[in-house]
């Protein structure tokens, strides 16, 4: 259900305590959707080159060679933490399928590409310690002191669920403003993205069938924008609640909730937590067909670029949210549990929802407060709200 939002201040609110801004001077080197919404957001400026800026949402290149070296003010927000990769390391092009074990140990004498140890070019000659006298250690003793490379393995998932013959997983956002404490919004928009030929375990090596991310699925040759390879998490969450019934679907989605907060909690302690900082995660879930999520990866940079105008009009709205979140204007009391169509679902802790349905966790009468799949009010709707209205808003961000 769609409730209107506003935020009502009262006079012993933390906006008081902070400076408000009418002119924001925002920076980014990205020229697809954000650049639209941050240049129609009412009372925020471009700046270029070495302009000073309040806000940037930088790539991290950036990040990586000046962060260290740029002094910002108390009010700056920067879009990304000092070590962001941590919750959202990945191989990247090395994520691909091994058949058997021979094919892994294969590939791993293909990418060794290192210069060759002592061990390996001299083995016949003594070795020697600091001290100079001999080291009588043997050769695979000290093969035990080399260094050792980590890599993840993940049995392929094979019984993916499917939704007409396809097979598809979800792209799910989640936004970060704090580690030290956790603070993490929960994004209710999203998106299925389906694969273009049907499932089959037949045709391993064919990436159309078992890759669904756009960047391979538009390389199809048969691919075509308007074949419904993208569904809305609402169509998603309606077509399961058919099939399943709501208890099944709740289950999932708090499963799904989960995950979230595990891997944030993860890297809670070697993340780098800095109040000027904050991060928009995109999570790529996958299904199996008992209902069971599992997490495929986790973006720290999820693509901002459409691919058509549904994709256009949900990253639109997810980023004037996010930016609703951010409060570069210091609008909020910082007691809101929704904004826009974020909900706070972890606050040092996690968050009820107190107007939501029976307790479906096995946790008391607690439920998280999560949505993800529900009809969510636009970025442009809540700011309508929060300028318009003279009331709106509690202390815990429920409509009154």
């Amino acid at each position: 259900q769609r409730v209107p939002a506003a935020v009502w201040f009262g006079p012993n609110s933390c906006r008081d305590r902070r400076e408000q801004r009418t002119l924001i001077r925002f920076k980014t080197t990205l020229m697809n959707t954000l650049m639209d919404v941050l240049r129609h957001r009412p009372g925020w400026v471009e700046v270029k080159d070495e302009g000073e800026w309040d806000f940037y949402w930088c790539d991290v290149s950036w990040l990586r060679e000046n962060f260290d070296h740029t002094y910002m003010d108390e009010h700056v927000r920067i879009s990304h933490f000092r070590n962001h990769y941590e919750v959202a390391r990945s191989q990247g092009k090395g994520i691909f399928l091994f058949r058997r074990l021979k094919d892994i140990m294969d590939w791993r004498k293909g990418t060794s590409g290192k210069k060759p140890t002592g061990v390996e070019t001299q083995p016949a000659r003594a070795n020697m310690n600091p001290s100079g006298s001999h080291d009588t250690r043997s050769s695979d003793d000290q093969k035990d002191d080399l260094p050792v490379e980590n890599y993840v393995a993940q049995r392929y998932v094979e019984n993916p669920y499917l939704i007409g013959g396809r097979k598809f997983d979800l792209r799910v956002y989640v936004l970060v403003m704090s580690y030290i404490p956790l603070r993490a919004w929960l994004y209710r928009d999203g998106f299925a993205r389906f694969s273009n030929t049907r499932f089959t375990l037949n045709s391993i090596d064919d990436h159309y069938v078992h890759l669904t991310n756009v960047a391979v699925q538009k390389t199809s040759p048969d691919y075509h924008l308007k074949k419904g390879c993208k569904w809305m998490l609402q169509r998603f969450r309606q077509y399961l609640a058919s099939k399943h019934g709501p208890k099944a679907v709740e289950t999932l989605f708090s499963d799904m909730d989960n995950i979230f907060i595990k891997s944030l909690q993860s890297v809670q302690k070697v993340i780098i937590s800095d109040k000027h900082c904050f991060e928009l995660y995109g999570y790529d879930i996958l299904i199996d067909q008992d209902l069971k999520p599992w997490l495929l990866e986790v973006n720290a940079s999820p693509s901002l670029t459409a691919s058509s105008q549904e994709d256009y009009e949900l990253k639109t709205c997810l980023l004037e949210d996010t930016l609703h979140v951010v409060d570069m204007e210091a609008r909020l009391t910082g007691k809101e549990k929704r904004v826009g169509g974020f909900d706070l679902m972890w606050n040092d802790g996690p968050v009820s929802r107190e107007d939501g349905p029976s307790d479906l966790s096995g946790m008391g009468n607690f439920v998280t407060n999560t949505h993800l799949g529900t009809l969510s009010q636009t970025g442009s709707e809540w700011e309508r709200n929060i300028i318009g209205s003279g009331g709106g808003l509690g202390p815990l961000g429920r409509a009154v």
